[in-house]
């Protein structure tokens, strides 16, 4: 009996405390400090460990509770951005190195070598084809050589990844191959065509990854058109990705789409990023019941470069009268710039007094600066303003919860807003030296 009490003792921490380890060497060394592990599911990433990088060697440490499938580590913030996905299948350490410009590099764990060997070979058998159309070669055995190795290669990489959680990237992946010699114009059109013909954008393994992200922005930017500007084969690419995805869950058509606008607007295609909500994001919020994000995109849409200012009040004098004057109604300049700023701004106190400077060279009725003042209280900044007797000057009470500066979406002082004699908005220039470019154009 005490034998076997003792036996049941050492097996104990084998049966609660067994564990896998994801080990990794990163480089530079001292561009990081610590990795964190996330679970991710179609809905949420579960945070499940951490642990510190030091001297650009990592480990995570993976106990019996840690289930397969796929996970994500997170090595900077914006975590969103400093990230990659590894697959792990409960049964085997993970080893890899990973640098900042040319990513991971697997060199233990089955499934993820075997995901990045198919990746790999792929990618060699497009290259070989795209030489072919490069070169304008004219030899059709060689191509259908090709096309056949490239059938192959994907047909044994799916009979080698059966039974993994691998299986379902390597088929999600399937390229468009012709049967016979097709050139170049119609191959081009046909891999357009059937891009999305295998992914299943129902399947959950697919929404734990940033497989559907990879190949949602390899379609809309990667596939061009000669035959349209650069806007249109946006806006059209990501009309053909939405319908691809007609039938996916509404929370993963808002990730992917949220994403999608993000990049957008970074950017700067502000048409393009209001096309998508306008067309695909809104419907999907609204179903979603996410007024937050419904709110966003309007006001991202009202304040984008091309509409009309939003209008707010403030006072003039005009023939020795204080008048109550709308935006859209004031006539008496050929541009404007609203600026929001603060007395307690240490970059509003650099650049408004250059703000001042840069008027009064200007000529006359060419710009008219409309101040707003975003402040928690009336006396400092009322006591500046008269250092600015050119400017209209707007006092913003509430600071961040201003009506005036919500609407406009300003979130940083200072900011700016040049609009035209008809009060649309022409640029947002991000600082005083690209708002003086803006002018200098025009000279």
């Amino acid at each position: 009996m005490l034998k076997q009490i003792v036996a049941l003792v050492v097996l104990l921490p084998n049966i609660f405390f067994g564990q896998h380890t994801i080990k990794g060497t990163f480089s530079p060394a001292e561009d990081y400090n610590v990795a964190l592990l996330y679970k991710v599911t179609p809905t949420v990433s579960e945070y499940v460990t951490n642990a510190e990088i030091k001297d650009g060697i990592l480990e995570l440490k993976l106990d019996s509770t840690v289930t397969k499938g796929i996970y994500r580590v997170v090595y900077a913030i914006p975590q969103e951005d400093y990230n990659f996905d590894v697959i792990y299948n409960g049964k085997e350490d993970i080893s890899l190195t990973f640098n900042s410009e040319t990513g991971v590099d697997f060199k233990s764990s089955s499934e993820n070598k075997l995901l990045a060997s198919y990746t790999n070979s792929m990618s060699m058998i497009t290259h070989s084809i795209g030489n072919f159309f490069r070169e304008e070669s004219k030899d059709t055995i060689a191509l259908k050589s090709i096309f056949n190795t490239q059938r192959e290669a994907q047909s044994s990489f799916e009979t080698l990844a059966k039974e993994t959680i691998a299986l379902q990237f390597i088929k999600a992946n399937k390229p468009y191959i012709p049967e016979t010699f097709e050139d170049v114009k119609i191959y081009v059109g046909n891999l357009k065509k059937h891009y999305f013909d295998y992914v299943d954008f129902n399947n959950e393994t697919l929404q734990s990854s940033n497989f559907f992200e990879e190949r949602m922005l390899n379609y809309v930017f990667g596939m061009s058109s000669n035959d349209e500007d650069e806007v249109t084969n946006y806006k059209n690419n990501i009309d053909v990705f939405c319908k691809a995805m007609e039938n996916a869950p509404d929370e993963t058509k808002r990730v992917l789409l949220v994403d999608l606008w993000q990049q957008m607007a970074d950017l700067g295609f502000e048409n393009v990023a209001n096309y998508i909500s306008e067309n695909h994001l809104i419907k999907v919020a609204k179903k979603l019941n996410d007024e937050e994000l419904v709110n966003g995109l309007m006001l991202f849409k009202n304040i984008s470069i091309g509409n009309k200012a939003p209008d707010f009040s403030f006072e003039i004098i005009e023939k020795e009268k204080t008048t109550v004057k709308q935006l859209s109604d004031v006539d008496l300049a050929e541009n404007y710039i609203v600026v929001f700023w603060s007395s307690t701004c240490s970059h509003c106190l650099d650049e408004i007094p250059q703000l001042g400077d840069f008027l009064k060279v200007q000529e006359e009725n060419k710009i008219k600066v409309i101040a707003i003042g975003l402040e928690e209280e009336p006396y400092k900044w009322k006591d500046l303003t008269y250092d600015y007797p050119d400017f209209i000057h707007v006092y913003g009470e509430g600071k961040w919860d201003n009506e005036i500066g919500n609407n406009y979406g300003v979130t940083a002082t200072p900011t700016y807003f040049v609009l035209n004699k008809n009060k649309e908005i022409i640029a947002k220039p991000e600082n005083f030296e690209l708002l003086k470019s803006i002018f200098k154009k025009e000279e």
